[in-house]
Order: C-alpha cells, then structure tokens, then sequence
C-alpha cells in the first residue's frame, strides 16, 4: 500500500425521477485495500458501485477510478474493473471452462486457452472445468464468479453481496482469497450484511437513503458513533429488553447470544435507565459497542432525521 487511490471521488449522486440514490457522496479508497460497504437494502449500494464502473453516469460528481476520470474515461475504467453481480449472471448450460472462455472472449484477451488455465487453476476449478455451471452449489457458483471477474487482471474488483447465500465454510474460504489478492495490490470494495465479513475489511463505509454515514476503519467507525455499550446477561433476557426499550435513555436493546446488548449516545442516561435492573439476577458490564450496534445506531440515527 502506497498511498495511491485507487477510488478517489466526490460529490456522486444519482437521480431516478424524485428519488435521490446516492446523495453527494465522497469517497477514497487506497489501492490494496478491501473497503466494506454497509448499508439496508435500497440504501443506493448498488448504484454507487454502477457509476464507478461506468454502468451509470451520474448526475453530479466527480473524481477518478484507477487514475481515470469518472465520467469521460468510463470505458477505460470498465477494462480495469471486475464486478461481480448479486445474482448469479453465467450460463447455466455451459460448463465451468466455457463459461471462462466465454468472458475470456468478450475482453478480447489473447491465449484465451492460457488465460482460462490459469484461471481455473488459481481459483481451484480445474477438476470440475467441465461441469455445467447451473450444477455447482452456491459456493462453487461463487468461485466461478470471481474466477471470471479476474480473468482480464483487472485492478479494482467491485463485488455486490457476493457471498449470499454461501455456506460458512465457502465464505471463509471467499475471505482468504480475497486477502490473497488484496495482499498482491488488488483493490475490493464489497457490499455487505454480515457484520463478521465487514470486520475484515481495511476500511468500512456506512450508507444510509443514499447518503454516506460514516468512513474509515473499523476501530475509526466504533469510535465517531460515541456510543455507549452495557452488556447484561441473566434469566429471561427478552422481557428485559422489552422493559428497557420503553426505557428513557435507552437507543437499542439487542440480544446477543446468551446476553444482551444495551446501549445509547446518552452514557448518563444509559446508566440511569439501566439502574433499576441491577439486581443480583442480572450480571452487568461495560463492553466495547459492535459493528453492529454502531450500524444499528446509525440506522436509526438516520430514520429519525429523515422521518
């Protein structure tokens, strides 16, 4: 990691009719480095990720991808990004190797043959190259993905929610790749709604009705919340939340595991509410906010300025 950018851009929005999709967002993202994007569903991700590939032309905004401008080098920029859709976007019907040659063709990239054994090869497809992709289990449909996504080198990988519907043990195995590559200059920004995913990327951004929440690495994020966390743990913990939501001073009260999760920006007043629960069958301590917790926090920071 050099310093250089490999996303630098400002003020991107989108518009569909009256409705605002990404609302002036900033952002900078060092090359090598995985940044998470966070954020509910028609938070306005997707389209984000669109414009910086070039798919969308945005409204307004500006700023580079990979050194090339936004809105008037888009096509360069296409031939040095990989994106990896939601759904599942290759041919059924053909095998594993063809669909790679399939891409392997539409980037014109010479010794296609080479390019799809290497392919195959770096993401552990080649004893099954000749099974029907509509076959592969959602792992396996996975690794295709990011085997094709990477088969023209791309520098910038932009992946939309790509380990959906992924077994553990396949989307553990997803991350170690991605670390890999991040680790040889790739650069990632990934969507997504597991919290344990997001806590392994270098940086995290969190978007809510189009607009940028909060940027920067995980300990950066926890921190700008101020938020404050108590965790309590005892007999009948979901009546208790119940109480402690209707609490004065209390933001959230979420169950985790076998505790509970109580927090608020108001420490004071967090205190005081949580004051009258502390009998000798309920254990309480101070702990570190989640990323889940600061998401939550965000969310509904969010939903009450814009309600």
């Amino acid at each position: 990691m050099n310093g250089e950018l490999a996303i630098d851009v400002r003020g991107m929005t989108k518009r569909f009719g009256s409705l605002t999709a990404v609302d002036h967002i900033d952002l900078q993202v060092p090359a090598g480095e995985i940044c998470g994007f966070l954020g509910p569903n028609g938070s306005g991700k997707t389209t984000f990720i669109r414009m910086l590939c070039g798919l969308l032309r945005p409204d307004e905004g500006s700023g580079r991808v990979l050194g090339h401008d936004v809105i008037r080098e888009s096509d360069a920029i296409k031939r040095q990004v990989g994106y990896m859709t939601q759904r599942f976007s290759f041919y059924e019907d053909l095998s594993i190797r063809e669909n790679l040659d399939f891409v392997a063709s539409v980037y014109d990239i010479p010794d296609r043959d080479v390019a799809v054994r290497a392919s195959l090869e770096r993401l552990g497809l080649e004893r099954r190259k000749d099974q029907l992709a509509g076959q592969l289990s959602g792992g396996w449909k996975q690794r295709l993905a990011l085997a094709a996504c990477l088969i023209h080198k791309p520098r910038l990988l932009l992946l939309d929610e790509p380990t959906a519907g992924v077994d553990p043990k396949a989307r553990r195995e997803f991350w170690d790749e991605i670390h890999t590559y991040a680790a040889e200059g790739l650069t990632f920004l990934i969507t997504t709604h597991y919290m344990d995913e997001a806590e392994r990327c270098h940086r995290l951004a969190f978007i809510s009705a189009g607009k940028l929440l909060t940027y920067g690495t995980l300990s950066e994020a926890i921190s700008r919340a101020q938020l404050a966390t108590w965790e309590a743990t005892g007999p009948n913990l979901h009546a208790l939340a119940e109480r402690l939501r209707a609490s004065p001073g209390v933001e959230q009260a979420v169950a985790f595991g076998a505790s509970l999760h109580v927090s608020a920006r108001d420490e004071s007043a967090l205190e005081r509410a949580i004051e009258p629960f502390r009998t000798p069958e309920y254990r309480w301590r101070k702990v570190q906010p989640s990323l889940e917790d600061v998401f939550i926090h965000l969310m509904n920071e969010e939903a009450a300025v814009t309600s």
